[in-house]
């Protein structure tokens, strides 16, 4: 399990081990059962606290995306695909948002920003 930390900007440690992982679920790389790493040595791996960890782990169990197994670790939770389509929807909605938000300090039209979107989407279909 690949997760990068990033010392830099406003997100928590424990937020981009959770944002990580969440992803790697999401797009399959992680599936249901799988174990993860225990929490000591995921924070060893990446020279952090433990509870740094451990809040990640909570968080993301608290969401859904993991069950814990007493005395056997972490493991991936089945996937509720409507939950997994409305956390990505959500995903979208955010960076869709700052989009707008950027086009109109741009002083772009809406016609212009959906003509952007539209080439962005099609990508090499065009």
């Amino acid at each position: 399990m690949d997760i990068i930390l990033h010392n830099t900007g406003d997100k928590p440690i424990y937020e981009q081990i959770a944002d990580q992982i969440k992803e790697q679920i999401m797009t399959g790389a992680l599936a249901a059962g799988d174990a993860l790493p225990s929490m000591r040595l995921l924070a060893k791996e990446l020279r952090i606290s433990v509870i740094t960890t451990k809040r990640a782990y909570e968080e993301l169990e608290r969401e859904g995306f993991l069950t814990s197994v007493p005395g056997k670790g972490c493991f991936v939770a089945p996937q509720n695909p409507a939950l997994l389509r409305e956390t990505q929807l959500r995903r979208v909605e955010e960076h869709l948002s700052r989009a707008v938000d950027e086009a109109r300090r741009g002083g772009f039209s809406l016609a212009e920003l959906q003509e952007l979107l539209d080439i962005l989407y099609r990508g090499d279909q065009l």
